[in-house]
């Protein structure tokens, strides 16, 4: 009788080609009535009869219940039904488990052959297809980690893809977190920020279930306490021993922040029934928030969590082209007043936390719909859809009220928070309409200031004062014009000693401009005289009035064993007149050169080291000292400090203000000092803002530190004063000064 074979697919082993086996069986025992092949789950695999008979799949299945075996073994029993012996035999893996079960049916004849002997008969056939079956199964299973494995690569490329786009927007976390849920097939996935605000969800396209809208809403207080204190990924695939959680499997990773510490989690949700997590998804979750972490640091601002400048006019460009019903857009540009006073009067550490009250009452008070950025420092923006000119003005107005929250929340009654901001209308027609509505607000923004501060002013084309404030010449000239007056004013900050008493005192000088009876602070002109190439002709101002204005006091100085000491711009060092222009002016004030230092950026020595080195060769060989300014910024600092003859060492302020919560950091500063004391060099800590800085500044072995908690910037004429009345007081009391 012809043998029939049923195509059944099957999850575990391939079926094809099993026709062989089943004839050569057919061979070994042709009084075989029927033969049945069966996977390991109950499927069959090949029929003789083309039929799944009861009986024969009964058999199997017993058979396949039995406790496993030794690797590659065969066993089984025989018993009589249904006027019939039935012989079951069991095929095991290399590993034991089992693999198949091949049935045969022999008629009763009253001459049964004993199992053994069957077993005996059919083993060259059957080890041969156990062989076979484990062969496919293996190969089975790595065609489907291979495809796991391709469609993991898409999800990794498409995220690469991603971040090289051209076009990148503030939804990069959601366009990550929908590819996580697809790729993963969960019902859901969330990344959660507190810290900067951040909170994204996404659901499944189509894998749906009820209840899942909740699935973040009942889980993300327990996930982000897991996260804090737990610090590492969980994973759960079964709802037992954890009551508090709902019935679902959940993989959720911690977002680290780079000094480890733990800001939030990435989560993804699983129906219950869905097979479980695996290691390879924990893998793909960690690299996801790594990924994530790349996008927070180019997308959002990382102190206040806004968007940054560039994530601002991509996202605000997208969603004014995404719907072009609206022809109406405003943006407001806003300027935090007298921050410099803040930061000079408090120290940075307050000035930081009125920007982050700020922020939060931004992101809070600002009209749904709208996109919010910090710009740069104390300068923030507003993307208002669909908004009018006026109406954008009267958001602003509401905004600046809302400022008196940030004195309050403060608890400080002497400090005063408002802004000047300016409003303007974006023009959809324009080739870069968000970055020259930012331009024009910013404009306004400035005849604001002009006008008096804490107010906002629209931007119109036809306004004389914006015609008037637009004009660059006009700061062009400006800046001339307080050079000839002599309208820039010298402070000196200063740098004290922390430990050895035997170090001299340390000032740097600073410059202030004076405009209209206002003090300005260097970033409200600084910028403009590096846009207008007039650096070195501020840089050659401070340093002749810097020289005569110690000239009177050289002999108490020297006394005193005060330093005081002076910057020069990358713009100063290409200048080939600068040596002599310090020389000549050294000699009309007849200055000692021992009691100046020169400060030079780290940055701009290692962007034409040549020219660097000679420069400090030339004014060391006068008497002049050398500091490098923001030390452990550049790429080379090693490799050229032993060439250039520097005395001291600024350390960047950055690796100062991180030390107290960042071991790396900590570990950097204390290097550097390190390195310094043993090529005879001192060191300076920037930015020491608390006396805990300044203590932790000792511990690690730093000999100098500047900041609030050191000294504010004074007015040089003053402290040469102070120094004066100093002096008289020693040599009125009798003592050697």
């Amino acid at each position: 009788m012809a043998t029939k074979t049923k195509k059944i697919t099957d999850a575990t082993l391939p079926t094809a080609g099993l026709d062989p086996y089943g004839q050569l069986l057919k061979m070994l025992v042709p009084r075989a009535r029927e033969l049945a092949v069966y996977a390991a789950n109950g499927l069959a695999l090949w029929l003789s009869s083309g039929q799944d008979d009861p009986d024969i799949h009964a058999q199997a299945m017993e058979s396949l219940s039995t406790a496993a075996a030794e690797p590659f073994d065969i066993d089984g029993f025989s018993k009589s039904a249904n006027g019939a012996t039935i012989y079951a035999f069991r095929l095991h893996d290399g590993q034991g488990t089992p693999l198949a079960a091949v049935v045969l049916m022999l008629p009763l004849t009253g001459d049964e052959r004993p199992f053994s002997l069957v077993l005996g008969l059919v083993r060259p056939a059957l080890d041969c297809l156990a062989r076979e079956l484990a062969l496919r199964a293996s190969i089975g299973a790595l065609n489907r980690d291979l495809t796991t494995r391709d469609q993991d690569l898409d999800l990794l490329l498409g995220i690469a893809n991603l971040e090289r786009s051209a076009v990148r927007d503030a939804d990069e976390l959601g366009r990550l977190t929908q590819a996580a849920v697809e790729h993963l097939d969960c019902l859901s996935a969330a990344m959660i920020i507190p810290e900067k605000n951040i909170a994204v969800a996404r659901r499944h396209r189509v894998n749906r279930a009820p209840g899942d809208t909740e699935l973040l809403s009942k889980t993300h207080r327990h996930l982000m306490a897991w996260a804090q204190t737990q610090r590492r990924t969980l994973l759960v695939n079964s709802a037992s021993g954890a009551a508090k959680l709902p019935s679902c499997k959940i993989l959720s990773v911690p977002v680290r922040h780079e000094s480890g510490r733990v800001m939030g989690f990435f989560v993804l949700f699983r129906a219950d029934s869905a097979t479980d997590f695996e290691s390879r998804h924990v893998r793909l979750g960690e690299l996801l928030v790594r990924k994530a972490l790349g996008i927070l640091q180019t997308t959002f601002d990382s102190a206040t969590g806004l968007m940054t400048r560039a994530a601002f006019e991509a996202e605000s460009l997208a969603l004014m082209k995404a719907d072009t019903a609206f022809h109406s857009n405003a943006l407001i540009y806003i300027d935090l007043d007298h921050m410099y006073l803040i930061n000079e009067n408090h120290g940075m550490p307050i000035g930081d936390d009125v920007i982050i009250k700020f922020s939060d009452m931004l992101r809070r008070r600002a009209p749904r719909g709208s996109i919010v950025a910090r710009i740069a420092g104390d300068r923030f923006a507003l993307f208002l859809p669909a908004t009018s000119l006026d109406d954008g003005f009267l958001v602003a107005e509401r905004l600046l009220v809302e400022t008196t929250e940030i004195s309050r929340a403060l608890g400080r009654v002497n400090i005063s928070v408002g802004f000047s901001a300016g409003v303007a209308v974006v023009d959809i027609d324009s080739k870069q309409p968000i970055t020259h509505a930012l331009a024009a607000a910013e404009l306004s923004c400035k005849v604001a200031k002009d006008n008096g501060r804490s107010r906002i002013e629209r931007y119109e084309t036809t306004d004389e004062r914006m015609l008037r404030r637009n004009d660059d010449d006009v700061l062009r000239l400006g800046l001339k014009r307080s050079l000839v007056d002599n309208e820039f004013i010298l402070y000196a900050q200063l740098m004290q000693p922390l430990g050895n008493e035997n170090d001299e005192p340390r000032y740097e000088i600073l410059v202030r401009r004076r405009v209209d009876g206002e003090i300005l602070p260097p970033e409200k002109f600084l910028n403009s005289a590096e846009r207008h190439e007039m650096m070195h002709e501020l840089d050659a101002w401070v340093i002749k009035n810097t020289f005569l204005a110690l000239a009177p006091y050289q002999a108490i100085l020297h006394r005193r064993l005060v330093r005081f000491s002076i910057n020069l711009s990358s713009i100063s060092l290409q200048h080939e007149s600068l040596v002599g222009e310090i020389k000549q002016a050294a000699a009309s004030a007849n200055i000692s050169p021992n009691l100046i230092c020169f400060e030079l950026l780290e940055s701009a020595a290692a962007a034409d080291f040549e020219r660097a080195e000679s420069v400090v060769q030339q004014l060391r060989s006068l008497g002049f000292d050398f500091a490098l300014d923001d030390f452990g910024t550049g790429q080379a600092s090693l490799s050229y400090l032993r060439a250039l003859p520097v005395t001291m060492l600024k350390i960047d302020g950055s690796f100062v203000r991180d030390s107290l919560g960042n071991s790396r950091s900590s570990g950097i500063v204390k290097a550097i000092a390190q390195i310094a004391r043993t090529m005879g060099m001192k060191t300076v800590a920037e930015y020491v803002e608390t006396d805990e800085l300044r203590m932790r500044m000792l511990d690690l072995g730093v000999d100098y530190g500047q900041g609030f908690a050191i000294g504010k910037p004074q007015p040089l004429d003053e402290l040469l004063q102070e120094i004066g009345v100093f002096a008289e007081l020693e040599a009125r009391s009798g003592k050697e000064p």
